[in-house]
């Protein structure tokens, strides 16, 4: 199967790349995202310019810190930087962090074609066989892009740290940025971990591998005190499809590295002090928030077969030590139960906060006051939320109405969740083309979903989701069965099992 070409609708022959692509971009019609720019939005971006960072930023009289050893890490393979981050020691064992994020409210208006088509989608989507960009490749991968060896303008967030990793006090400023090194997390893990060689771009940069090693060290101070505070260590594992030119080979398993930990640990505490300033200045924020779960007594249940007890109301200090527990004790099954969690937990979403009032933290977390600020390439909320700090910076009145942003943290939250069923569909149709000559086969599996509308489990080799529809009755999330394959569907991306 996975070396032929499949018959596409029409009697014709082509490639699953070119299948899955077709099916991506029907997927996002069907679920209200655009797969292509307007023929404006096309013409505004060829227009655009480098209008010289470097002048700007003498213009506007901003900070010059393109000599720190920024660096950027991120997948290996992608092209739209969002973020770079530096390190500086402090007395006490303490350090002062940078995080400069791409200053993409500099260059795409508001009410543009270009910002409209932002707006529709909100997000990136990352499907198996395409990628569709928030915004025109000529910015997210150029113009807005943190490039190495660019000068850049950047809205940056600076940190105090404690040794202890709390944030002892924070600010956010607009200034002149350069990438010295383009970093991808395996090498970047495998150099911290021990088990690899410095990443070749490290050489002669010893500055930036010294501020690596520092953030690092700052980064797991930040986590150790985040789950003390009851943060969830969860282990999911997420499916990538691996392709041989245009032919499609298998799916490869991936899990989070200490390089990964190490970015998101920063950014959770750089879109905290986001939020703080915004308040500090008297100005709303666009939230982002996981409720306490609301199918917490299903968790206390999937715990107590584990012969583990949870209180009968939400905690997450408490979850945390169970997580915890059944990570040493289980190690190889820790995943699936990590997804469990996580499907119980449910989703998060995006709502307002405005002066004077509160809004929920994240549960998953454990913050109160957080923000998408760090991805504006690839996320409407994080572009929205740095048009609120400039303003706030400029002593401007908020860019925003209330109803206007009521209106887009709705819009937001539901987008985002209709890109992330286009990236599961079309994960599924890549999975439904791999497993296509194996139906009658047994697998060993998870159940992930358990409602009305259906129960869904997973298997575990390959790691891929599908539908339950024989057998489900009495079945709930974390539940662990073994099912069949009985039919797959590449078109829709169905994998049906039965018990």
């Amino acid at each position: 199967m996975t070396g032929r070409k499949r018959p596409a609708s029409g009697g014709r022959s082509i490639a699953p790349r070119d299948e899955l692509r077709r099916l991506a971009r029907q997927a996002m019609r069907e679920r209200g995202l655009l797969p292509e720019f307007s023929p404006k939005a096309r013409v505004e971006a060829a227009a655009l310019r480098e209008d010289g960072a470097e002048a700007i930023a003498r213009r506007e009289g901003l900070r010059d810190l393109r000599a720190l050893p920024w660096c950027s890490i991120d997948n290996d393979d992608s092209r739209d930087l969002d973020q770079l981050t530096v390190a500086e020691e402090r007395k006490g064992g303490g350090a002062k962090v940078r995080v400069a994020i791409a200053d993409v409210a500099a260059t795409v208006r508001d009410r543009s074609a270009i910002d409209r088509h932002a707006r529709t989608n909100t997000t990136s989507v990352y499907t198996a066989a395409e990628i569709f960009p928030m915004l025109p490749e000529r910015l997210s991968t150029d113009l807005t892009s943190l490039n190495p060896g660019k000068d850049r303008l950047a809205v940056v967030i600076e940190l105090d740290v404690a040794a202890s990793g709390a944030v002892t006090g924070s600010d956010v400023g607009r200034a002149l940025v350069r990438n010295h090194a383009q970093l991808a997390y395996p090498g970047v893990a495998a150099w911290l971990d021990g088990t690899g060689p410095p990443p070749p771009r490290l050489e002669g940069a010893r500055e930036v591998g010294a501020a690596i090693r520092l953030q690092d060290r700052v980064a797991q101070a930040m986590k150790r005190r985040r789950h003390e505070r009851g943060a969830l260590s969860l282990e999911t594992i997420e499916t990538k499809a691996v392709f041989a030119g245009d032919l499609l080979s298998g799916l490869r398993a991936e899990s989070k590295n200490r390089a990964q930990e190490l970015i998101e640990d920063l950014m959770v505490s750089a879109n905290g002090a986001a939020v703080r300033f915004l308040q500090e200045k008297g100005f709303p924020s666009l939230r982002r928030v996981l409720r306490s779960p609301e199918r917490w007594a299903r968790i206390v249940a999937l715990a107590g077969d584990l012969d583990e007890p949870l209180p009968p109301t939400p905690s997450a200090r408490a979850l945390e030590e169970f997580l915890l527990r059944r990570r040493d004790a289980d190690p190889e099954r820790f995943p699936d139960l990590s997804l469990a969690v996580v499907k119980l937990l449910g989703r998060g979403e995006y709502v307002v906060e405005r002066p004077g009032r509160g809004a929920p933290g994240h549960f998953g977390l454990a913050v109160s006051h957080y923000a998408h600020s760090t991805a504006p390439n690839r996320r409407y909320p994080d572009l929205v939320t740095q048009r609120l700090l400039h303003a706030a910076l400029a002593k401007k009145k908020v860019p925003y109405g209330a109803d206007e942003l009521d209106a887009l943290a709705s819009h937001c939250t539901a987008q985002e969740d209709n890109a992330a069923r286009v990236e599961r569909q079309i994960q599924k149709s890549a999975a439904a083309m791999l497993l296509a000559g194996r139906v009658g086969e047994r697998f060993p599996a998870i159940v992930t979903g358990a409602a009305a509308k259906g129960t869904w489990v997973r298997i575990l080799e390959p790691p891929v989701e599908g539908r339950l529809v024989r057998g489900f009755q009495k079945l709930d999330v974390g539940d662990h069965v073994r099912v069949e394959l009985a039919r797959v569907d590449v078109e829709r991306g169905f994998l049906d099992f039965v018990r």
